[in-house]
């Protein structure tokens, strides 16, 4: 068929039409992009391109009861470059400057900056690593450096941080300094102090846009935040570093001299109840030790002998006995249901008064008296323990307290024929350390029993956000008149010589406490080993402080009582307290009278001397009197005032070491 012109219009204008509906599909996918879809596409194309970090503000600090630093957070640096931002006459400039600057800071030649500086402008590379990991004085240099001064937009320099947070300590007290982890999921993992006061430590996030420049690279926009982040509170703990030294190091070394598995011990302070040490030690195959597992918080177990004390004030409390009734311990063996009840010393004690019963740890003469006068009502003898609350947890900050078990009569799965018998010596009953503890605590306090704490007041910088005060959990576990009885038989534990803790004893500083020595897993003899306890106070006539010390399974054949175990480090603990504690005498007792005569006066300075020749207080005494105790001291002293009155102030406080040529001022009123 000839082609005419005919035909070749009409294709022409089908052509046509075809490419004029192509474009017409042009614009309208392109208005549907821009009109329709172009929220989502613009969204789609800034979140490849431009991202909102978190910026982790700092944590606050963690501190000791004497402001020295437990945890801390150190900021670090990274510094690099955007070898493209810089134009080309600036950056030629300022590279030789540059160059050596860096040499100068970091180490290497300056020809070795200047090839590196050079070789990523070539290759277009904009996020040069300059240096890592440095600090803020170092980041603060590096950043004046010649072309850096310029800043992001002119000088390509990118400066990124990073918090890290460092543990002065190192690994003492780690379980109970702690930690607080998340992982991807957002799931924390909180340990010690540091989860469970988290909430004030961790401060709230900051936010800064980074726009995507490379693979897996990404540049901040500007030098600022979006979002500052806001910097955590600081805690202010319980805990006392030269105590948590000396806890640490002499738990370490009877753990070390008798194998044991584990241990824990702590030290607290009687008439508030902050915990001064903690220190939980766990044995690794290799034979080393280190802070594994929160013992003393988290770890119930059968206290054995340590609960005698609880048995007995129960005892006295119902006036099943007094102190001077005798108790018939036979050959040291009684029966209940088959089972025996053993003294350790073979052939018993025969006759002994039941203060002895306590003060010689006889398990017989303390099931006798538990069994006469509550074999018939167990339930009155469970509740007078309830009542004392050792039933319940402490409801401590730090997470996983353990639960003490007190199994109850109407408690059909736990009561037995033989319960109340061997609840009386510490057996089928469980409690932590740190609960029996703040038992014997409520009685070096006089009877109130009052919470352990860990925490003083959380600061931000000098100012006090919350402050902690003293919990008193109950204010009287029993009565006065029974709180001085057993007083008495924990000093005659240490100081009479049928006490079993007598090995402890020393003229030069006076304790009170029980020992413990439990079997543990005595259901098969093959695998039976020992917990040995000695739980205390110091001093014993005026407690200050209260001490508790755990070995789990300590090398049979080195030994297993509590008073060779435990003991020694109760005495290690409280004798370098005695020496390296600034307990200064106060003057009240020098002012009471008018007539106080020159040997008084020398007497007291004595005292102070021999204390590690510490400056007394001497504020509220007359100016002549003080004057003497100071110069007698070999301090030179200044007068300001009237010079007849009495010391308003003093210019070196109470309690500072004495130092060579020292001058003090006293003003007077």
């Amino acid at each position: 068929m000839p082609i005419t012109d005919k035909n070749i219009l009409s294709r022409l204008y089908f052509v046509a039409g075809c490419m004029f509906f192509f474009a017409l599909a042009i614009v309208v996918k392109l208005v549907t992009i821009q009109v329709v879809d172009g929220e989502k596409y613009r969204e789609l194309a800034e979140q490849r391109t431009v991202k909102n970090f978190t910026i982790e503000p700092k944590r606050g600090n963690l501190y000791s009861d004497d402001g020295s630093l437990l945890a801390t957070s150190v900021t670090k640096y990274d510094i690099r470059f955007d070898a493209i931002t810089p134009q080309h006459k600036v950056f030629e400039e300022h590279i030789k400057p540059l160059s050596d600057s860096l040499s100068v800071a970091l180490g290497r030649s300056s020809s070795y900056y200047s090839n590196l500086l050079r070789k990523a402008r070539a290759n277009k590379n904009r996020y040069l690593l300059i240096a890592k990991n440095v600090g803020y004085t170092e980041y603060v240099r590096i950043k004046n450096f010649p072309l850096f001064n310029l800043g992001p937009y002119k000088g390509g320099v990118i400066v990124e941080q990073e918090t890290k947070r460092e543990y002065p300590l190192g690994g003492m007290a780690h379980r109970s300094v702690g930690y607080e982890r998340v992982d991807d999921k957002g799931y924390y993992t909180r340990v010690g102090l540091e989860g469970a006061f988290g909430d004030y430590l961790r401060g709230t996030e900051g936010h800064r846009l980074k726009q995507k420049i490379a693979k897996g690279q990404w540049k901040p926009i500007t030098d600022y935040n979006e979002i500052e982040p806001k910097d955590g509170y600081d805690v202010v703990s319980t805990i006392n570093v030269n105590i948590q030294d000396i806890a640490h190091h002499a738990l370490l070394k009877q753990l070390e001299k008798y194998k044991a598995d584990h241990g824990s011990v702590v030290v607290m302070e009687v008439a508030t109840g902050e915990i001064k040490a903690i220190s939980n030690l766990g044995r690794t195959n290799g034979g080393a030790y280190y802070e594994r597992l929160n013992y003393a918080i988290g770890e119930s177990h059968e206290p054995g002998s340590t609960f005698k004390l609880m048995s007995m004030i129960a005892a006295l409390e119902d006036k099943a006995v007094d102190t001077s009734d005798v108790i018939d311990t036979e050959n040291g063996i009684i029966s209940f249901y088959g089972k025996k009840v053993r003294d350790s010393k073979r052939g018993g004690y025969g006759k002994i008064t039941v203060s002895e019963v306590l003060e010689r740890s006889s398990n017989v003469g303390i099931v006798k008296i538990i069994d006469k006068f509550y074999k018939d009502q167990p339930e009155k003898f469970v509740n007078r323990i309830y009542n004392m609350g050792l039933n319940e947890k402490l409801g401590m900050s730090i997470k996983g307290e353990g639960s003490p078990i007190i199994p109850h009569p109407n408690d059909k799965s736990r009561w037995s024929g033989i319960a109340l018998q061997w609840m009386a010596y510490g057996y089928g009953v469980s409690l932590t350390p740190l609960q029996t503890l703040t038992f014997y605590n409520a009685v070096a306090n006089g009877g109130e029993m009052v919470k352990p704490r860990l925490i003083k007041e959380v600061r931000e910088w000098d100012k006090v956000i919350y402050k902690f005060d003293k919990d008193v959990i109950n204010p009287s576990v029993c009565s006065k008149e029974t709180i001085s009885k057993v007083q008495a038989m924990l000093k005659n534990v240490v100081e009479d010589k049928h006490g079993t803790g007598h090995g402890l004893y020393s003229p030069n500083f006076s304790m009170a406490g029980k020992t413990g020595t439990a079997q543990k897993d005595y259901a098969d003899k093959s695998k039976m080993n020992y917990i040995s306890s000695f739980v205390g106070y110091f001093p014993a006539d005026e407690p200050k402080y209260s001490c508790i010390v755990v070995v789990h399974n300590p090398d049979k054949s080195v030994g297993y009582y509590g008073a060779d175990v435990s003991g020694p480090v109760f005495k290690s603990v409280a004798q370098k307290i005695y020496t390296n504690s600034p307990l200064i005498d106060t003057i009240e007792e020098l002012n009471e009278e008018s007539d106080k005569t020159e040997k008084d006066y020398q007497s007291y300075y004595a005292k102070v001397k021999k204390r590690n020749n510490l400056i007394p207080n001497v504020e509220g005494m007359s100016g002549m009197d003080a004057v003497s105790i100071l110069e007698n001291l070999g301090v030179r002293v200044k007068v300001e005032g009237s010079g007849v009155g009495k010391v308003k102030s003093q210019s070196i406080k109470g309690g500072q070491k004495i130092e060579s040529n020292q001058t003090i001022v006293l003003q007077l009123s």
